[in-house]
């Protein structure tokens, strides 16, 4: 090693230096440079990308190294990872040295990559899966009715993890207010799918319990295989009650997720699909409702009560109308009336007036006019009268039966007739 740039003062040692750090870590980056460039064979455990490196672990059963590889070569290779993939990597060590604000970070830099096969793990997790199925465990939590809004639910996760308080956090903008039953059980190690299924019969087993939640964080494979377990996920399958999984993040998968009734992507979605209500809308909805429908029933009773009030006075003012046109007529008719009288008095007085002049008239200069007219009318009658005539000579001659004969021919065919003087009547009888 090189002397320091600037000497620290050190308490008596048998070891060289004391060396900067960041001297120290360019040497080291240094040394690990010269190191071979090999090939190393595993399984890929924490895929993950980032804007310019690819960043993983490659795993066996005696070891694990991270890894790291630049985003475009990964891509120019067109190899699609995932956790459990077996493959071979080809590069060198590589150090980050780190600085005053940032932490030192050591991976293998990996310039060749080729897939060896599915990994041990994500074999034997496709067989279980297929025998799952084949079994016909998939189907009957499905088939399970889950309630609307449950009254008790049942939860099993880890006591201190993030996925309890997101549970409770998703319940609390449901606005759910019910009863929860925790089943607290270790998450991630060999011995915790024993007792996650121990928890699950325990919950499955209160008559309260409408639906239960399995919940836990994200994670690699290897950390979530406990919910990969056969014998649990064959006791979810059996469960009286509906199960919610929610394991991991977006992205991974698990054995249990395919058993459930439900497989949700986060432990808030879980409680948000266990409760499929929003209570606090509900309720804002309910109260909205019950005042729209408290002052619509106001306004109907105040508006029948018009109503009603207009229909009750209705009959009062149709007969006062009636009462009105009524009495109006009658003042008409009466008026009509004494005009008429009026009219037919006047008439009468002329006509009266007339015939009392008419009848003075008749008494005063009629009268001689007439007397005179019938003296003319009686001589005249007296000219025409038949006795004044046989008075001068003259005689009528009839028949037996009283009939006038104006001729010698009918006097000579009645033979027997009467002759009428003026002073007596003679029967003759004709000779020819």
């Amino acid at each position: 090693m090189t002397q320091p740039a600037i000497a620290v003062t050190a308490p008596e040692s048998e070891l060289p230096g004391p060396y900067e750090v960041g001297t120290y870590a360019a040497r080291l980056k240094r040394k690990l440079l010269e190191f071979a460039r090999v090939q190393l064979v595993g399984e890929v455990w924490g895929f993950r990308t980032s804007r310019a490196r690819v960043y993983f672990e490659l795993r066996d059963a005696r070891g694990a190294i991270p890894c790291s590889m630049w985003v475009s070569d990964f891509e120019h290779l067109g190899v699609a990872l995932s956790d459990g993939v077996k493959v071979v990597v080809g590069g060198g060590c590589d150090y980050y040295p780190g600085s005053a604000s940032s932490s030192p970070s050591f991976t293998f830099a990996v310039c060749e990559l080729r897939a060896a096969g599915e990994g041990d793990l994500l074999v034997q997790l496709e067989r279980l899966r297929r025998r799952l199925e084949a079994d016909g465990l998939f189907e009957p939590q499905k088939r399970l009715a889950r309630p609307l809004l449950p009254r008790t639910i049942g939860v099993v996760t880890g006591e201190r993890g993030k996925a309890r308080d997101d549970v409770l956090a998703g319940l609390k903008r449901r606005g759910w207010a019910g009863r929860l039953i925790w089943g607290f059980a270790p998450v991630q190690d060999r011995m915790a799918a024993p007792v996650i299924a121990t928890a699950l019969r325990d919950l499955a087993a209160i008559p309260e319990v409408e639906v239960v939640i399995v919940a836990r964080g994200g994670g690699s494979l290897a950390d979530l295989f406990a919910f990969c377990d056969e014998a649990l996920c064959r006791t979810v399958a059996l469960l009286r009650v509906p199960v919610i999984s929610s394991v991991g993040h977006h992205t991974d998968r698990t054995l249990i997720d395919d058993v459930a009734a439900v497989c949700c992507s986060t432990p808030t979605h879980a409680a948000e699909a266990a409760v499929p209500v929003d209570c606090a809308g509900a309720r804002t909805e309910c109260s909205a409702a019950a005042r729209r429908l408290h002052n619509h029933s106001r306004r109907a009773i105040t508006d029948r009560a018009r109503a009603l009030e207009r229909l009750a006075a209705a009959p009062g003012h149709h007969v006062a109308r009636q009462r009105r046109q009524l009495h109006q007529l009658l003042r008409e008719l009466r008026a009509s009336a004494r005009r008429g009288v009026a009219k037919r008095q006047e008439r009468g007085g002329v006509h009266a007036k007339v015939l009392g002049r008419a009848t003075e008239r008749a008494r005063t200069s009629d009268r001689a006019a007439r007397r005179r007219e019938l003296e003319r009318l009686s001589l005249a009658l007296a000219a025409h009268d038949p006795d004044r005539t046989l008075a001068r000579g003259y005689a009528l001659v009839e028949d037996c039966d009283g009939q006038a004969l104006g001729s010698a021919a009918a006097a000579r065919s009645a033979h027997h007739v009467r002759l009428h003087f003026h002073d007596g009547v003679l029967d003759a009888e004709v000779s020819r």
